[in-house]
């Protein structure tokens, strides 16, 4: 290589290593800014990480002291005080009115019952077991063809509930005197694939008593 070549080469390696130098000193800052950015993102994530599981454990301490009092009523109130949000203060709720169902206090836990399946906010499973709790919670204090209603709804709306408020219906239709119809509902219920081992059990000897002929199949 001549030295005319040669002095040519080092020049533009001088040019290339200039430039190179100006670019970093001109964008480094957005490499900079970038590996701050996955840092600190990592360090939120983990942060919110830790908080969701000290407020899970939180929560999951403060149920099972609730739980651990001796009384169905004390329970509830103790649930009723615990904060939560979201899906876990709507369960929080259906098991205070749990508690008040097993200490007597039905109007205050139908009154829960009914506050949740109105809330639209809440999930529609959450809305449907709530208000289908209520309905046999008031039983008779809740007239027939309110009952009817309500029941009939959860048939075409809540799948999950289908054959649970078929079951309820046919019952209801006994109380009315509907016994062609409920044994109808009952023989349905029975030959349903969705319906489980006891609640054919159920509607069997429901059957029986009510004079039909329960088949094997």
């Amino acid at each position: 290589m001549s030295e005319t070549d040669s002095f040519i080469e080092e020049v533009s390696e001088e040019v290339r290593r200039d430039r190179l130098y100006g670019a970093i000193r001109r964008y480094g800052w957005i490499a900079v800014v970038g590996v701050v950015a996955i840092v600190g993102g990592a360090s939120w994530n983990e942060y919110n990480q830790a908080q969701d599981r000290a407020a899970a454990e939180a929560l999951g301490d403060g149920i099972m002291a609730a739980m651990e009092a001796d009384e169905p009523g004390a329970r509830a109130d103790a649930l009723s005080a615990i904060a939560a949000e979201g899906n876990a203060a709507v369960v929080l709720k259906l098991q205070q009115a749990a508690e008040l169902e097993a200490s007597d206090r039905v109007a205050d836990a139908v009154t829960i019952l009914d506050g949740i399946a109105a809330d639209g906010a809440v999930a529609a499973i959450y809305r449907d077991i709530a208000g289908f709790k209520s309905i046999l919670l008031q039983g008779s204090a809740l007239d027939a063809a309110s009952r009817r209603i309500a029941l009939e709804s959860l048939i075409t709306g809540a799948p999950a509930l289908r054959i649970l408020a078929e079951e309820q219906l046919a019952l209801l239709e006994i109380e009315t005197g509907e016994t062609g119809a409920a044994l109808e509902r009952l023989e349905r219920i029975a030959a349903d694939a969705d319906a489980s081992a006891g609640l054919r059990r159920r509607v069997s000897q429901l059957i029986v008593a009510l004079g039909g002929a329960r088949s094997d199949a």
